[in-house]
């Protein structure tokens, strides 16, 4: 028998490997370096795992687009608001 320990990577590690290996600038073998795995292991992993990370980008380009509506909505809330204590002020000065 050998003395090699299998190391067990919980699940969301995995999955934020594969992400941070396909999202990154560096090649993989530098991301599997930087976690301490072996590139293999990565490689395997994003075999398995790639599926789940395609989806995860088909639903980034539809929250990128949810992302922008909502800033231009939070822009015209704020510009509202603003108008708003401006004309608190001036109606709270009239009233003295």
């Amino acid at each position: 028998m050998s003395d090699i320990k299998r190391t067990v990577y919980p699940l969301e590690f995995k999955i934020s490997s594969v992400k941070l290996a396909i999202e990154s600038d560096q090649p993989i073998a530098q991301t599997a370096r930087d976690l301490g795995i072996n590139a293999n292991t990565i490689h395997n992993w994003i075999a398995k795992y790639s599926n789940s990370s395609k989806n995860h980008m088909t639903n980034n380009e539809s929250t990128s687009e949810e992302n922008r509506r909502l800033k231009k909505e939070l822009a015209m809330v704020k510009q509202e608001r603003d108008l708003l204590k401006k004309a608190a002020a001036y109606f709270a000065r009239e009233s003295r």
